[in-house]
């Protein structure tokens, strides 16, 4: 049986908190008494994670239970009764995976305000210069 939606959900938001503050899966688990397979479990939305679980974690990572919930697609994944074919809309969460995460901790990590402010306008200036050109290649 494959991941649901929801759990999967769920376990990238579990996975992207945790990463922010800089928590292992290890310290994680020694938090809530549980081994770091058993968080991986979560993560990846292999195991549910059950409502009581869901309030330790938040409380631990200090954020709202609602907060495991936010930006969950819509789509039909979610209200279809196994009929349908899942989408791929979970798999595409590019704020889940672990350099995006890295990369928004040592930005804030940067003390100094008008230097972060160069920083972002850089990379702005970086990824735009690249839809330019993927722009052009298309256009030829």
């Amino acid at each position: 049986m494959s991941n649901h939606p929801v759990d999967a959900h769920v376990g990238s938001r579990l996975r992207m908190r945790r990463t922010l503050l800089g928590l292992s899966q290890q310290k994680l688990g020694e938090k809530l008494g549980l081994t770091f397979q058993q968080i991986q479990k979560y993560e990846r939305g292999a195991n549910r994670i059950g409502a009581s679980r869901l309030f330790e974690l938040s409380r631990i990572l200090d954020v709202k239970p609602a907060f495991f919930f936010e930006e969950m697609p819509s789509g039909s994944t979610l209200q279809t009764s196994g009929i349908q074919e899942p989408t791929d809309e979970f798999e595409h969460d590019f704020l889940g995976k672990r350099e995006t995460l890295e990369l928004v901790r040592a930005y804030y990590k940067i003390n100094n305000l008008d230097v972060r402010k160069r920083v972002f306008d850089v990379v702005k200036a970086l990824a735009a210069d690249e839809a330019d050109k993927d722009t052009s290649v298309s256009t030829n």
